[in-house]
């Protein structure tokens, strides 16, 4: 290898970074996987786990109704504030290559008091081996779980 190009992998962060896990099965427990895996990347602030996740494509529809990319949706998650998700009511569906799962995510803090409850539609594709988020919406649900 030329000199060069040594000294631009070692400048290029993604050059060093673990490539995205691939070969996940078309079925739905494998977007419910992933979703399990977005959570506690979240908890965790782990963006580099989230950004396998996530399509370069990738928009969100927060809960206020504003719109964030992926690249604000990975900046907050390295900011994410300390709780942990508890994931319900999960239904996923997969049609060839499309896929979405719908499901209840309720935010809990270290003292077991639930601060918000959403529900939430992801969006999938697969490519190169794996399922990717294109897409997101989230609903705050007001009121006590049931």
């Amino acid at each position: 290898m030329k000199r060069g190009c040594v000294w631009l992998l070692m400048l290029c962060p993604m050059a060093n970074a673990a490539p995205c896990p691939a070969g996940q099965v078309k079925d739905g427990s494998a977007l419910v996987q992933n979703e399990q895996t977005w959570a506690k990347a979240l908890e965790q602030r782990d963006s580099e786990a989230l950004s396998c996740l996530l399509a370069a494509e990738f928009e969100d529809a927060g809960p206020d109704g504003t719109l964030q990319d992926r690249d604000t949706t990975l900046a907050k998650a390295g900011k994410h504030q300390p709780v942990h998700h508890e994931l319900t009511e999960m239904h996923a569906q997969v049609h060839g290559d499309f896929g979405y799962i719908r499901g209840l995510a309720t935010a809990v803090d270290a003292q077991g008091k639930v601060l918000m409850r959403v529900r939430f539609t992801d969006i999938y594709v697969y490519r190169d081996g794996r399922w990717q988020a294109v897409a997101a919406h989230e609903s705050t649900l007001s009121g006590k779980p049931q």
